[in-house]
């Protein structure tokens, strides 16, 4: 006997909403190719120390051709992102908090960059979703390590000393007494470097697996004059150095190791006794249907793109992805021996866990 299967009609105003959405996705797509072409150019800044101007004026400005600096205000002014006035072309102050602003926790240019660099992974990414292989951090475009230490820097800036410290149990005495810190997972070592401006009693090593973000973590370091007291080293999260820290940090790079467990097991056993392992990590809730928000939607594109692929790149290869959640995360921590696992604080961006032994 046959079966006869019976395709369900088009909803056209679904269908409608759809196609509306994936116009909008595309133009999205191409907006952060351009919006890091106007980075890069210095447009946005250029149009901000210059005030209204026409195109032949901002191209004079920033030594470009006319031409192609009129299409991309144009395109720029359709995102939203530029006003238009005749045919004179302005930031608004909003506008100039999120492309030209690197300190303002709106700054945007950064997350431009790295994701931008991420899909041009797309041949390897491919690759890896057919074979599980992964795609190894370093094996990306350097767009890609830059943009995320300015993605991310602007946030840490606004809520490490002020408010995720403070939220652990003593960490803001030791810090001011004199302690050492250890800084897993550091990249360019921004938040290694806010911590150094901010306790000049402590000491600060910073660590990375990653070679040539260590050399720029390094050169960051020396121009902020913190070459004494901040230092950095090439290794992997299972292989960091010393001993006795009272402090064990990783900022949004847990998640990106293949062997997590590993990692927290050598921070506990690099750990003063009465040490603290400060993990903050991409705000998720436990499910799926939680994280369907439009910070959600990022997140998971970028673990999608970035994130889970490196995991797979390593040994084990745990794969947890950007949105693991607390639930998760704390399981991990307790793998690793830890006994003490409670959220100190969170932002809209961020869960920021508070692990003791």
């Amino acid at each position: 006997m046959s079966t006869t299967t019976t395709t369900p009609p088009i909803d056209e105003a679904r269908l409608g909403a759809l196609v509306e959405q994936a116009l909008g996705d595309l133009g999205s797509v191409l907006q952060a190719a351009l919006v890091v072409v106007g980075d890069r150019l210095g447009l946005y800044r250029a149009l901000v120390d210059g005030g209204p101007q026409t195109p032949a004026q901002l191209a004079e400005r920033t030594g470009t051709v006319e031409r192609n600096v009129r299409e991309w205000l144009a395109a720029q002014a359709a995102a939203g992102y530029v006003e238009r006035d005749d045919d004179r072309y302005s930031l608004s102050p909003e506008q100039a908090a999120l492309f030209t602003d690197e300190d303002s926790p709106a700054f945007v240019m950064g997350g431009f960059q790295g994701m931008n660099a991420a899909a041009k992974a797309d041949e390897l990414l491919t690759e890896a979703m057919r074979t599980g292989r992964g795609v190894g951090w370093g094996e990306h475009h350097h767009d890609l390590f830059r943009g995320t230490e300015r993605f991310f820097r602007p946030g840490y800036k606004a809520n490490l000393v002020q408010s995720w410290l403070p939220a652990l149990d003593g960490v803001v005495e030791d810090l001011a007494a004199g302690a050492t810190v250890a800084d897993v997972g550091c990249g360019f070592g921004a938040s290694t470097i806010i911590l150094g401006e901010a306790y000049p009693a402590s000491t600060f090593v910073g660590f990375d697996s990653h070679g040539p973000s260590i050399d720029a973590a390094r050169e960051q370091a020396a121009a902020a004059g913190l070459s004494e007291k901040v230092r950095f080293e090439v290794a992997p999260a299972k292989e960091i150095t010393g001993s006795g820290y009272r402090l064990v940090c990783y900022f949004d790079c847990l998640h990106d190791m293949g062997d997590p467990v590993g990692a927290l097991v050598r921070a506990r056993e690099v750990l003063a006794d009465d040490g603290t392992v400060l993990l903050v990590e991409p705000y998720a809730g436990d499910s799926v249907e939680e994280n369907m928000t439009p910070v959600g939607r990022v997140f998971y594109a970028a673990s999608s793109l970035i994130c889970t692929p490196a995991s797979q790149s390593q040994e084990v290869g745990l794969a947890l992805g950007a949105q693991a959640g607390e639930a998760r995360l704390a399981e991990v921590a307790r793998e690793a021996g830890f006994t003490r696992v409670r959220r100190a604080a969170e932002t809209p961006f961020n869960l920021v866990l508070e692990l003791r032994p």
